[in-house]
């Protein structure tokens, strides 16, 4: 079996693992500007087949174009990663349909229902023919990243490849933390948080109720920057807990509606649909956001890192009352206004620098393992290759990991390896 690591091998983004040259393995991209998809390997790509661990820009937000010539591969996934899928490019079209930058186009989404096969978990399938034919059975197990968020387990009959998309370890409130260990000779590891401890769950949970419960009893209002997908649903959940109240707004409307059709690869179904109950859901309309954000109340919208969406009229709104709150809930990249406004107390929003004399606060809710994670997760594959990949220092997370007796290693871009 080779593999070749078209994208996320030694980088967080645009993720793409070639087996074979014949069956792919997610095909991500970088929401850089300009944004960046995986390289072509020599010949090009053409994969009878595709598979997709999750529906993050990273890991899906370049499918589509995987259909933009002749070819239709089947793309396999869970039915929240196909929905999601698509969503993501949409929003990509919205962004850079009309510019080089995007490598496909409306009618190559609208191909990908051509193609959708979905899957549960624990549900064999074959890609590319079976192990019978020359191809591989492949299985999904829940990653506990996000919901339809999978470890992917390929089998050509000889060698058991893991490729274990992006996972948590500990419960959230929207989904449990993976407990799948299926066998495997060669595990392929995401590194996202290799370099780092999280705080516990509960007690990021708990400070984050304090400080909204003390914003709002001194008449102020909590503006929270989530991402669409996972966080947003997250932070509704941990309100409709507490009895706080919230506004939604941004993409994460159209996620949560999703979520709330697949219940199955929820933690608690119900508790989703009633914390969707319980928001108020904004549209928009004539001002409605500014009147918003003179309100009591939490509002949650995107995006995560204040790099766009309707924050970019809720930050300005709350900045110059230091009664008010901004509450970031996950790790801001290097370069982002959110990663600008923790450092230095002011942030770029629409092309104008803006103070923020509002509290700025971070509360990781992060949906990824942490040191300890990937390592209790590995714990169970001391006797398999590993391959350490998605992260900021893979590299260096594999040289602690052969400190500690395992056979690990990291690669480089476009590197091919033959197991």
């Amino acid at each position: 079996m080779d593999l070749q690591f078209l994208g996320g091998a030694d980088e967080v983004g645009r993720s793409a693992l070639l087996v074979d040259g014949r069956l792919l393995l997610d095909y991500g991209m970088a929401a850089d500007s300009p944004p960046r998809y995986p390289v072509d390997p020599p010949g090009g790509l053409d994969p009878e087949a595709v598979v997709v661990s999750h529906g993050h820009l990273d890991h899906a937000g370049a499918v589509p174009a995987l259909l933009s010539g002749d070819a239709r591969p089947p793309v396999h996934w869970t039915p929240p990663t196909r929905d999601l899928t698509r969503v993501l490019a949409r929003d990509t079209l919205k962004l850079h349909g009309s510019t080089p930058q995007c490598p496909f186009t409306e009618l190559d989404v609208q191909r990908l229902g051509e193609v959708s096969v979905t899957h549960g978990y624990r549900e064999p399938f074959t890609a590319c023919g079976g192990p019978d034919a020359g191809g591989y059975e492949v299985t999904f197990s829940d990653a506990g990243h996000i919901p339809g968020s999978a470890h992917v387990l390929v089998d050509d009959g000889e060698t058991r490849l893991l490729y274990t998309g992006d996972f948590h370890t500990a419960d959230q409130r929207l989904v449990a933390g993976t407990t799948a260990r299926p066998d495997a000779d060669v595990v392929v590891c995401e590194s996202t948080y290799a370099a780092d401890h999280h705080e516990d769950r509960t007690r990021v949970e708990e400070r984050f109720v304090e400080t909204v419960r003390t914003t709002l009893w001194e008449g102020g209002t909590v503006v929270v920057p989530a991402f669409a997908i996972g966080r947003t649903q997250e932070i509704m959940l941990v309100c409709a807990a507490h009895d706080l109240p919230c506004y939604v707004d941004g993409m994460g409307q159209r996620v949560t509606r999703l979520f709330c059709q697949s219940p199955d690869f929820l933690r608690d179904g119900d508790a989703l649909r009633g914390a969707k109950s319980g928001a108020r859901y904004v549209d928009g309309r004539d001002g409605q956001r500014r009147r918003i954000a003179a309100e009591n109340t939490v509002i949650i919208t995107t995006s995560g890192m204040l790099s766009g969406g309707p924050a970019m009229t809720y930050v300005p709104e709350v900045a110059g009352n230091p009664v008010n709150t901004v509450a970031l809930t996950g790790y801001q990249v290097a370069g982002t206004p959110g990663r600008e406004l923790l450092d230095t107390g002011s942030a770029e929003i629409d092309g104008r620098m803006t103070p923020v004399s509002a509290g700025v606060d971070l509360f990781n809710f992060s949906a990824h393992a942490d040191r300890d994670g990937l390592e209790a997760f590995l714990d169970s594959y001391r006797d398999s290759e590993v391959i350490t990949n998605h992260g900021d220092e893979p590299a260096a997370f594999a040289a602690d990991l052969r400190g500690d007796g395992f056979d690990a290693r990291s690669v480089d871009l476009g590197e091919t390896v033959s197991l």
